[in-house]
């Protein structure tokens, strides 16, 4: 059993999936555990961030740590414990909360690197409420960390270093792919990753509805479309095309391809997908004038 799971973290790193921190197995604390959280915890736990034993969780409502029950994380009724046990603490509460956890937490807080989640919370706001000179880092995951396929994007604070930001980047790419971008830039990021994965299950389902309307069933229908999907985001990725190239490729002149693209621009499918990104968008946006 040692060799197999000596060869298979082998397998990994030459992959390019497994996670080499600077420093073995951080101390990893998360104050809230709810949608955002789980997948999180269980993405770098099975991406080799840290051990579960290294993880720190608290959970106001305690359905989060009911959720990951037999992981193996240590569990906490307050968030103090959490920062005192961490090195690194992602806030992962909600936008409203996030002000008065800091301000709660601040004292303990000294010296450990703090990593927001949260929508619509600016990287001011976090430093003011934790006081000093915090090394703050605001990141934007989405829900596909779970199976360590997550697209994220980070901003730093005006306190992280450089070496902040390779942690951060470790992190989240065990569980994904992450970028650096300016805090300005963090309500596209929102408005296309963060909100991205419902708008994709809405085209698998239209998709899989159009397969059972030309006569497929459900279960073939859905797996057709998911495996589509899949292939055409790996093909786009894996190959540097743009994907209006690749589009074309697949529409042949007068054939079925491009009748069907006719269709879709005819029905106002790309605007109402750029529109969907600009609401998510610019609601994160209201959210930050309100904060």
């Amino acid at each position: 059993i040692t060799i197999l799971a000596v060869l298979c973290c082998i397998a990994m790193a030459l992959s390019g999936r497994m996670a080499f921190v600077d420093h073995n197995n951080p101390q990893l604390g998360f104050i809230g555990c709810g949608k955002m959280a789980q997948p999180m915890i269980k993405g770098m736990i099975q991406g080799f961030v840290t051990p579960a034993a290294h993880m720190h969780v608290t959970d106001r409502s305690g359905k989060g740590i009911k959720a990951l029950e037999g992981v193996g994380i240590n569990a906490y009724s307050d968030n103090i414990s959490v920062v005192k046990k961490s090195e690194v603490i992602v806030l992962a509460v909600h936008p409203e909360d996030i002000v008065p956890v800091c301000k709660e937490i601040a004292p303990h807080s000294k010296g450990k690197l703090i990593v927001s989640v949260a929508a619509g919370v600016k990287l001011a706001s976090i430093e003011e409420a934790l006081g000093g000179q915090p090394r703050v880092i605001r990141v934007m995951p989405n829900t596909p960390c779970l199976i360590r396929e997550g697209a994220s994007a980070m901003a730093l604070g005006r306190f992280a270093t450089d070496e902040d930001k390779q942690e951060v980047m470790v992190m989240m790419n065990a569980v994904g792919t992450c970028v650096t971008v300016k805090e300005s830039q963090m309500n596209g990021v929102i408005g296309l990753s963060g909100s991205g994965p419902a708008y994709c299950f809405v085209m698998l389902e239209a998709l899989a509805d159009g397969g059972v309307l030309a006569g497929l069933s459900r279960g073939e229908a859905e797996k057709l479309a998911a495996q589509t999907m899949l292939g055409a985001a790996k093909m786009m990725l894996e190959t540097g095309k743009k994907p209006g190239a690749l589009k074309d490729e697949v529409c042949s002149p007068g054939g079925c391809t491009i009748r069907a693209v006719h269709a879709l621009e005819h029905g106002g499918a790309r605007a109402a997908i750029m529109d969907a990104v600009m609401a998510s968008a610019g609601t994160a946006a209201a959210a930050e004038k309100e904060d």
